[in-house]
């Protein structure tokens, strides 16, 4: 019987801590998504790695925009980043979410 009540004990305790755990970890990624929401990438000034991050983005297209900016100048708005070779109107409206065109 004393076995069956510690184990509870230590059941409980463990669930209460795991409980806690999750807790303090969501808030901890609804304050990073916050932050990173406010804040923009700067497109023409953006490295390869950088735009990778940009969710859509891949390396090939990374780098085809950042060679795009190369040859052609500073893209303004999101219809001239659908002058990238292989961005669509589709994939230049997601990326411009997470993207400032200054």
């Amino acid at each position: 019987m004393k076995n069956i009540i510690v184990a509870t004990l230590l059941a409980t305790a463990v669930l209460v801590a795991n409980h806690s755990l999750a807790n303090s970890n969501v808030q901890e990624v609804t304050k990073a998504t916050a932050s990173q929401a406010t804040s923009k990438l700067r497109l023409n000034q953006a490295s390869v790695e950088q735009l990778v991050a940009v969710p859509g983005l891949g390396k090939v297209k990374a780098e085809a925009i950042v060679a795009h900016i190369n040859e052609n100048g500073a893209i303004s708005n999101e219809a001239d980043l659908t002058k990238v070779k292989g961005i669509g109107p589709k994939l230049a409206a997601r990326v411009a979410q997470y993207v400032s065109f200054d």
